[in-house]
């Protein structure tokens, strides 16, 4: 090893972080970092699983836990035998915080004191075409359902000349596609002097690095997408058809109670909009299953919502109480219930993706390759190369274009033209 193990729980800006750390902690063979989840009780589950799978791995490693899980929950992990150190969102950026063992076990302060954002931005992702570049963390919101504000704070924005000076970076690095990620990335901007938009920082990453080929936004709010953005998403052929929606209800009074701030015919309305200036953009979504006081109706409006937004991408769970959250203390729906629920939500959005991959076969697609001869076409489905001239990292970060041939399995597979 040439660097610190590190075992990502998570959202894209966790991976983001990830790798920022993974940079902080070069030479530390002896390290293995856990960069934890919190925005389910299961992802916490999962946390504790890998701190114990890594302990039995690497016995003289000293294991390191953070993240959002270690934030909101520091003594669950400063109690695990198996764990040597646990740090805070805010110190796990500490730039002396992997430089070499430490004798303190415990570093979480106050993550709503935090007004700045990560000084170390990522500057490099090893074996990858595709990079993370992190430009807003925390969250002003405050949904019934959720406990990631008390994990990451309140939304903070990285100015945009330093945005675009890493993005830079990057891409004279080989890299050919940035997505930009965040807790609540459609907040960006109110913090920083002149109020910038998120349309107005995509605008200036597009201008200011001509080079870049394709840029992406990780998951955002539907209902902030304002019109200068519309106009990228739908008109700026560097910008990727792909969009992911944070919904998580197709039902008015649940998306009330989940204290959202869109309405169900909002969120059809702006998928209408978006696909009838661009046909080709792939619809992902955040959708919650079961969530407290939902009825077999309410469950149904959700249900159509994989149409009625056409839905190829879900991202589907079934509602987890969290400590502390209005929604815990809400009558709750049975856990059976919540997991049939959303084992029919996931098999709609299946059965929808399946009928788009079908409708794919005989296009052509451009696909950034990130690994043995497989990458992402500019509508994020998965495409192998048949017949690939690419092994392991040769072609890494080529853009090709292929043929569709068949659909296999989730994936897509195609032909050099």
């Amino acid at each position: 090893m040439s660097g610190p193990e590190i075992v990502t729980l998570g959202c894209r800006l966790n991976f983001a972080e990830s790798e920022a750390m993974r940079a902080m902690a070069a030479g530390r063979d002896d390290l293995v970092i856990v960069n934890s989840c919190a925005v389910t009780a299961e992802a916490v589950r999962k946390t504790r699983q890998q701190v114990r799978k890594a302990r039995r791995s690497r016995p003289d490693a000293e294991i390191v836990v953070t993240g959002c899980a270690a934030q909101i929950e520091p003594e669950t992990f400063a109690d695990m035998p198996e764990v040597d150190r646990v740090l805070g969102n805010r110190e796990k950026f500490d730039i002396t915080a992997f430089a070499q063992p430490s004798s303190t076990s415990f570093a979480v302060s106050d993550i709503m004191a935090v007004r700045e954002t990560a000084p170390h931005l990522v500057t490099g992702f090893a074996e990858r075409a595709r990079a993370f570049v992190e430009v807003q963390n925390g969250c002003d919101h405050r949904c019934t359902f959720c406990v990631i504000p008390y994990g990451r704070g309140n939304s903070r924005s990285v100015p945009a000349g330093l945005v675009v000076d890493r993005i830079k970076a990057l891409v004279d690095e080989g890299y050919r596609e940035i997505v930009l990620t965040g807790v609540d990335v459609t907040s960006y901007g109110p913090d920083l002097p002149g109020n910038p938009s998120l349309g107005l920082l995509v605008e200036r990453i597009l201008k200011g690095v001509p080079e870049l080929p394709r840029l992406r936004l990780s998951s955002i709010d539907s209902v902030e997408i304002d019109d200068r953005l519309f106009e990228i998403i739908t008109g700026e052929p560097r910008f990727m058809p792909h969009l992911h929606l944070s919904l998580q209800a197709g039902d008015d009074m649940i998306l009330k109670r989940m204290k959202r701030r869109h309405s169900r015919q909002q969120a059809v309305e702006i998928v209408d909009r978006l696909k009838a200036k661009r046909p080709d953009i792939a619809i992902g979504a955040d959708i919650i299953a079961g969530f407290p006081t939902e009825t077999d109706e309410m469950a149904a409006n959700t249900l159509a919502l994989i149409d009625d937004c056409d839905i190829i991408y879900g991202h589907i769970f079934p509602y987890s109480a969290r400590k502390g959250t209005p929604a815990a203390k809400m009558p709750q729906v049975p856990v059976a219930i919540r997991k049939q629920r959303a084992a029919a939500l996931r098999e709609a959005a299946a059965r929808r993706k399946g009928a788009w991959l079908d409708s794919l076969i005989g296009t052509r697609q451009r696909v950034l390759i990130e690994r043995d001869g497989a990458g992402h076409a500019e509508n994020f489905t998965e495409i192998c190369i048949r017949h690939s001239p690419f092994r392991g990292n040769d072609g890494l970060g080529q853009i090709v274009e292929l043929k569709v041939t068949r659909v296999e399995g989730a994936s897509l597979v195609g032909e050099p033209v």
